[in-house]
């Protein structure tokens, strides 16, 4: 999967207490050892605000990255197990 940061999100809360826990929430899976960009060994997770790549969905998503990828101005290769998580609170915890 493809995706880029959303910008104008370091505002944004939601009642799970972090975003990564949204995330483990929403997808049923357990916060990874390593950032699932391709390539990438580092282990300071945080949940971040994406955007899918090259697709017509325009929707905010969560994912865990590294403070560095969370960061990311270029379009980003997650491996394909990390699934995306809806943002939009109202949808999900809010």
């Amino acid at each position: 999967m493809k995706v880029n940061n959303a910008s104008g999100t370091s505002q944004c809360t939601c009642k799970c207490g972090s975003w990564l826990r949204h995330w483990e929430r929403f997808t049923g899976l357990a916060v990874p050892q390593y950032c699932p960009v391709e390539h990438c060994l580092e282990k300071d997770i945080v949940g971040a605000h994406v955007k899918k790549a090259e697709s017509a969905d325009k929707n905010r998503y969560i994912i865990p990255l590294c403070n560095k990828h969370n960061k990311a101005t270029d379009t980003l290769s997650v491996e394909e197990w990390c699934r995306p998580a809806p943002a939009n609170v109202e949808k999900t915890c809010g």
